[in-house]
């Protein structure tokens, strides 16, 4: 137990995440100098396991994404990572997050679709934990490949992950992006592809990415009128990706009843306070950092914010644009490859920012001179 003097008011680990984190009484009762002190928890484990819907599934209010699984090319992946992936793993696992993201392209060269391999023998390994099997989800995505032209190409597409994965029925597929812009016809062979999955039970839900709002409200026509259900959309999302497309598809998503997942919540990293013009990351992924030197210059404002809520909050700059995500009705699924960057996510977890937050950083965002690019996949 805590000690210390009489103006001291034990807060339990609610208290951490209240709308408001700390109310008035509590921040009078406890001296500044002594929370400063206060070396808290990355997260606490009990808050972490409330679900919410995405069609006929419960899912965590954050999944992870793996793309980095197996690309050697832009992410720097190596076999020998394959035991800190699985740390990885079985700590989201053990905190209450149950959705992990992939895809069939996930994965460079010899290791085409390593990351689907890796999440199936990651499963398979929660030895004795059967019901903590039964409850992940794994959304994956399959690739609009020119070679793909018909349904039953993309029902053995699904075949294929499922077997990679070594699981008898995916959770939710994806379509990864629309052909509907340079290959129209193949679109629909696409959209009847998704359909025969469904209706042959090899996914529980299907859902779209990189999908603008056009697309968006054509493909869930088309699947309504064959009774199927479109559970989810997936898009670049977060407070360097506050567009109009953007909050347009929020919008449809939010009319529809369709669960929006937010690739990119961290904008490639923009988001952590991290980088500076003068400290820019490095290797393929980032190029010349061209992007970075463009909107960098301009974040000062929405970090400043981010950063000032992180510390009244006692929380990190990421978990604080995670979070954001989550309470504007999104499932963010920041990539991880790492135990500590599990952990620090992990943290945006179980608590909430507040309406007066929420402005805060969305009229901090509008400051902000440029915006991320849009993916060249997404669709109008």
């Amino acid at each position: 137990m805590l000690m210390a003097s009489s103006t001291l008011t034990l807060l339990t680990p609610s208290a951490y995440f209240s709308p408001s984190s700390f109310t008035p009484q509590s921040e009078a009762s406890v001296p500044s100098s002594l929370l400063k002190s206060l070396k808290l928890p990355p997260f606490w484990p009990w808050q972490n396991r409330k679900k919410v819907k995405m069609g006929p599934l419960s899912v965590s209010p954050m999944g992870f994404g793996t793309w980095a699984w197996g690309n050697q090319l832009l992410w720097g992946y190596q076999e020998s990572m394959d035991s800190d992936l699985q740390r990885v793993f079985n700590l989201a696992v053990e905190n209450g997050v149950n959705l992990f993201d992939t895809a069939d392209s996930y994965g460079t060269g010899r290791l085409n679709g390593q990351s689907e391999k890796l999440l199936g023998k990651f499963i398979k390994d929660l030895q004795g934990k059967e019901q903590g099997q039964d409850e992940i989800v794994i959304a994956t995505k399959f690739a609009a490949y020119p070679w793909r032209l018909t349904p039953g190409q993309f029902v053995d597409a699904c075949k294929a992950s499922m077997e990679r994965l070594q699981i008898e029925q995916i959770g939710i597929g994806q379509l990864h992006w629309s052909t509907a812009n340079y290959a129209p016809l193949q679109e629909l062979a696409l959209w009847d592809g998704l359909v025969a999955m469904y209706e042959k039970g090899l996914v529980r839900a299907v859902g779209v990415s990189n999908y603008g709002p056009k697309q968006l409200v054509k493909i869930h026509e088309y699947l309504t009128a064959r009774g199927i259900p479109l559970s989810c959309a997936q898009v670049q999302f977060s407070l360097l990706s506050m567009g109009e497309d953007q909050f347009e598809i929020k919008k449809i998503c939010d009319s529809l009843g369709i669960r929006l997942i937010a690739y990119s919540p961290l904008g490639l990293g923009m988001l952590t306070g991290k980088y500076t013009r003068s400290k820019l990351p490095r290797g393929p992924r980032y190029g010349s950092s061209f992007l970075f030197r463009q909107i960098l210059p301009g974040l000062k404002p929405l970090l400043s914010s981010l950063e000032d809520i992180a510390q009244r909050r006692q929380k990190t700059i990421p978990q604080v644009a995670i979070n954001w995500c989550i309470c504007k009705g999104a499932i963010p699924i920041p990539g991880v490859k790492t135990v500590e960057q599990a952990e620090e996510n992990l943290g945006a977890l179980g608590w909430r920012l507040s309406g007066s937050e929420l402005l805060q950083l969305e009229n901090a965002a509008e400051e902000s001179p440029k915006k991320m690019i849009q993916n060249i996949f997404q669709t109008k």
